[in-house]
């Protein structure tokens, strides 16, 4: 790396201002040379529906389910039943 090089060695290697076209010496960009405006991230799209009724059941039980056998561990440990 050249020692007037002023960026990190674990930088990536940002466009060459002397080849980069529509660059100003500044690094900004002249009034015809800006890109065009994202398109498709702010629009209008299908309705995007939710995670179903029974996928909220299943995960209910499921946790439920779980808190019971960690709360019977902890009982058994308590208590010396295991």
């Amino acid at each position: 790396m050249p020692p007037d090089d002023r960026r990190s060695e674990h930088e990536a290697p940002g466009p060459d201002p002397i080849v980069t076209p529509g660059l100003d010496p500044g690094g900004g960009v002249p009034p015809g040379e800006t890109p065009p405006a994202e398109g498709g991230l702010s629009g209008v799209s299908h309705q995007e529906s939710g995670p179903t009724r029974g996928l909220h059941v299943v995960t209910t039980v499921f946790v439920f389910v779980v808190a019971v056998a960690v709360a019977g561990f902890i009982a058994g440990h308590v208590f010396g039943l295991l």
